[in-house]
């Protein structure tokens, strides 16, 4: 039998001696903990917030594995009982080529087990009956703990999913295959939520979608096909070849580089360069028979891939557009002004600007500008200008092009090389639920949008012509003697949005939009920091929602939770927030949530007080309505009611919500 065990448990067999060896010195100490000699000892966890797994040691008789595992809780102490607890996967890496010339290393499945011994002291015992086990390959076992209790029935337990790779003989793996971290799907996975089925981990997810299920089960279904598929829409998945990849492709934008980053911690990262494979290719690249020759030469395996597509050509191919479009992007900018006049009208200047930050005369460009788009409210912290007319200001918010395809638009005139555009009157000094001093403030948010054939700008008349989305800027005016308002960006900053989306996210890219992209230079200085907020939002995110009023909960204090609850993506606070700014409330009147009949001309809203819908929109309106109104709140009342009450809510009487408990109480 062979009895091999891991370096760390004989380091801490040693440390164990050697504590042993201190306390036979005459030491009048406290015994301490009883348990295994280098491992916490004491009363078994009576608690179990975080579930740690470690595999001690990987002994063998024959090719059957027998895995030691340790758990314990957030407090490292042992934890006993566990019932739903499993070896889900035990595969080997096979290495590239053994397969098949061109293919790359897979992982090959070998046995699993969901029987084991609970040694009563925070150990468990697996013994793995294998198929195909090869001494000299990487093992990796991916541990489970389902969701529930201890065995005592009360104690609850987190899932937990857990992978250690060792060599053939118990010991540190020496090679193994990590392409992309788990840490990058964290960015916009939330970590501990499940990615698909009921799985966390991107290790669980490669030990079960092998290239061995693939050949079996259909292309689809072989991780390095299947990960790509799911994030670009180029074509369906799932079992039914029903699933669309939409959401996950406008996030990702085809930009390998937002899950393959290079790192120290992953020596396989460069894997999808070097190795390149029919069924890796054919996710995204689609319209393809290989084995017929239709839309590519004609080829019965990956033997001859790399023969064209090598490792530089590779990376050049899928990454060099993506840094063209970036460094095009930062070609330009805008520093824009709104300055208010005494009879309510507010005159807009724009100026485009070099990598440099200086001024370029706008003439040169006008004919290269495919839209340069402004948006105008009044009211930063809570807009009285609706997308559709607000109740009770009447108004909509003012969108006005200043040039679109290459022409100035009427009213717009050339001053000292800027774009001049006068509004002719705005709602200065209205009743607000923010205060009258804040509608002395308007704002405008500037979306710009610029022909161009790949480096460098064109006319919009031109053949083959190209347009990008560029940084969009935002400028405020406040009324003549009056202080200027701003609404606060210590919520959320733009930052956190750039985590999943990138830096050249297109936010607004068609439907009559340029598209913004948002950059230091919508920033404001915050404690020293520059901060890119989403204040610009609210210019068409109103309280009064947007094209369909409430109907698609589009204010922003909605907008946000509804899109992103809704694709299942964002499942806790910290993803996007870095504060909860809660004394805003104090500034905000009522929302519009529903919408009488969204097909009327008037497209009558239905309102809800701010902090009610603000929860509503993750937690849905009726599920909370009773309790919402039983604590001074309206839900889908009119809009005067909803306004009356939208200072009475009690809600932060008991309520206490922070971005890492927002179910925190006060009692």
């Amino acid at each position: 039998m062979m009895n091999k065990k891991n370096s760390k448990l004989a380091l801490m067999l040693v440390a164990s001696a050697v504590s042993v060896a201190l306390t036979g010195c005459g030491s009048d100490g406290d015994d301490g903990k009883d348990g295994i000699p280098g491992l916490p000892g004491g009363e078994p966890a009576e608690a179990i917030q975080q579930l740690k797994l470690e595999v001690l040691s990987v002994t063998y008789e024959g090719d059957n594995p027998t895995l030691k595992v340790f758990a314990t809780n957030e407090d490292d102490e042992a934890v006993v009982g566990l019932s739903a607890f499993e070896v889900k996967k035990a595969v080997q890496l096979v290495p590239a080529g053994a397969t098949g010339a061109g293919n790359s290393a897979e992982w090959q499945l070998i046995g699993s087990q969901n029987e084991f011994t609970d040694n009563k002291n925070g150990t468990y015992s697996f013994t793995i009956e294998t198929e195909g086990f090869n001494p000299e390959l990487t093992q990796r076992y991916n541990l489970i703990v389902s969701a529930g209790t201890l065995l005592d029935g009360t104690t609850t337990v987190p899932r937990t999913e857990f992978t250690q790779d060792f060599d053939g003989e118990g010991y540190d793996a020496k090679y193994t295959k990590n392409v992309v971290s788990t840490e990058a799907c964290q960015a916009c996975h939330a970590e501990g939520e499940s990615i698909y089925h009921s799985y966390t981990s991107l290790d669980t997810c490669t030990s079960c979608h092998t290239d061995e299920l693939a050949r079996t089960n259909g292309v689809q279904t072989g991780f390095n096909h299947l990960i790509h598929n799911v994030h670009n829409n180029n074509k369906m998945y799932g079992r039914n070849m029903d699933k669309s990849a939409e959401t996950a492709n406008n996030i990702v934008q085809d930009n390998c580089q937002n899950c393959h980053v290079e790192s120290e911690e992953l020596p396989e990262w460069g894997n999808w360069t070097r190795i390149p494979t029919m069924e890796t290719c054919s996710s995204c690249h689609t319209g393809i028979d290989f084995e017929a020759g239709q839309g590519h030469p004609q080829q019965s395996d990956n033997s001859n891939c790399i023969a064209c597509h090598n490792a530089s050509w590779t990376e050049e191919i899928h990454t060099s557009g993506l840094a063209e479009k970036k460094a095009f992007i930062d070609m330009y900018g805008m520093n824009s002004t709104l300055t208010v006049n005494e009879d309510n009208s507010a005159t807009l200047s724009v100026s485009i600007t070099d990598a440099s930050g200086e001024a370029i005369d706008v003439t040169s460009l006008v004919s290269q500008i495919q839209q340069l788009e402004t948006i105008t409210n009044v009211g930063p912290n809570f807009p009285v200008m609706g997308y559709n007319p607000n109740p009770g200001t009447g108004l909509e918010h003012v969108v006005e092009d200043l040039v679109s395809i290459g022409e100035l638009e009427d009213g717009v005139t050339i001053v000292d090389g800027n774009l001049e555009y006068t509004i002719p009157s705005l709602p200065f000094g209205v009743d607000s639920p923010a205060g009258i001093q804040d509608t002395y403030t308007a704002f405008s948010f500037i979306g710009l949008n610029m022909c161009n054939d790949g480096t460098s700008t064109v006319a919009c008349d031109s053949e083959d012509v190209m347009t990008t989305v560029m940084k969009a800027d935002m400028t405020f005016g406040t009324f003549p003697g009056e202080v200027e308002s701003m609404r606060h960006i210590n919520s959320v900053s733009f930052s956190t949005c750039e985590n999943c989306h990138g830096e050249t996210f297109e936010i607004h890219n068609g439907n009559g939009h340029p598209g913004f992209i948002m950059t230091e230079q919508l920033g404001r200085e915050i404690d020293g920091e520059i901060v890119v907020g989403i204040d610009g939002c609210v210019t068409c995110h109103t309280p009064d929602g947007t094209y369909l009023s409430g109907g698609n909960q589009g204010a922003l204090e909605m907008k946000l939770h509804s899109v992103h609850g809704k694709q299942g993506i964002i499942k806790d606070c910290t993803q996007c927030h870095n504060d909860f700014n809660l004394d805003a409330f104090k500034l905000k009147g009522a929302l519009a949530t529903e919408v009488v009949d969204p097909y009327t001309p008037s497209q009558v809203s239905l309102y809800t007080t701010p902090i009610t819908a603000t929860c509503a929109s993750c937690h849905g309106f009726e599920e909370i309505k009773l309790h919402a109104e039983g604590q001074g709140g309206v839900v889908n009342g009119s809009y005067e009611d909803a306004n009356a009450s939208a200072q009475l809510e009690f809600c932060m009487g008991c309520h206490a919500p922070t971005i890492f408990d927002h179910t925190a109480m006060k009692m």
